[in-house]
C-alpha cells in the first residue's frame, strides 16, 4: 500500500534530506565512502584503556560486528561469537603489523598509535583513537609530523610529558563517534 503524498527518494541527496541528514563533514563523507557490509573492528589492545574496550564489547554485541583485540599479552574478553582476541609475540610493532596484515579496506581500527593509523588509512580502513578522533587523509600527516617532532625532543632529553589521562569527556566523545560510524554502517547496509 502506498501512503498518500509519499515520494520515493531517488537520489542520495534526496535520501539524506528525507532522513534528516542534509549536511556532512569531510570526516563523515570519508567514513561513508569506506563502509562495507562485512566491516570488522580491530583493536590495538595493548594500550587501549579498559573503559574503551568495555564500550567496544557492548557495541559488538549490539551491532553483531566482529570485534578482534590484538595484543602481545593474554587478554580476557567476554564469551561472545562476535568478540575474539589474538595474542602475538612480544616485540616492537608486532601487534600493529598483525592488524595491518589482517585488515581489509573498510574495516575500523581503534588505536592511539599514529603510525598504525597512517597504515590503516593507506590500506583503505578507518582509524579512530580512544579519545574519539577519527584519523583521516586530511589530518594524519600533521599528526605524524607532531609525533615525530615530540619523539625528537624526547630523544634529545627533553621531558615532553604524556597525554592527559582519559576522562569522561574523552569516553563520551569516543562512544559518540563510534556510534555514528556504526549507525552509518548499518544505514549503508540497508540501502
Amino acid at each position: 500500500m502506498v501512503t498518500p503524498g509519499y515520494v520515493p527518494a531517488k537520489t542520495p541527496a534526496m535520501r539524506r534530506f528525507a532522513t534528516g541528514h542534509t549536511s556532512s563533514s569531510p570526516q563523515t563523507r570519508l567514513a561513508k565512502k569506506h563502509l562495507k557490509p562485512d566491516m570488522k573492528i580491530w583493536v590495538d589492545a595493548d594500550a587501549c584503556p579498559v573503559v574503551i574496550k568495555e564500550i567496544l564489547f557492548k557495541a559488538a554485541e549490539r551491532t553483531e560486528l566482529q570485534l578482534t583485540l590484538v595484543a602481545n599479552q593474554p587478554m580476557n574478553v567476554p564469551r561472545s561469537r562476535f568478540i575474539s582476541a589474538v595474542q602475538v609475540a612480544s616485540g616492537f610493532d608486532v601487534a600493529d603489523n598483525e592488524i595491518v596484515k589482517r585488515l581489509d579496506a573498510g574495516d575500523l581500527v581503534i588505536t592511539g598509535d599514529i603510525p598504525l593509523a597512517a597504515e590503516v588509512i593507506e590500506k583503505g580502513g578507518l582509524a579512530l583513537n580512544p579519545r574519539g578522533e577519527l584519523y583521516t587523509t586530511e589530518n594524519i600527516k600533521a599528526r605524524l609530523n607532531i609525533r615525530d617532532f615530540m619523539d625528537t625532543l624526547r630523544g634529545s632529553g627533553i621531558d615532553t610529558g604524556g597525554p592527559p589521562a582519559l576522562n569522561q569527556v574523552d569516553r563520551k566523545n569516543f562512544a559518540d563517534h563510534l556510534d555514528r560510524l556504526l549507525a552509518r554502517h548499518a544505514g549503508a547496509n540497508r540501502h
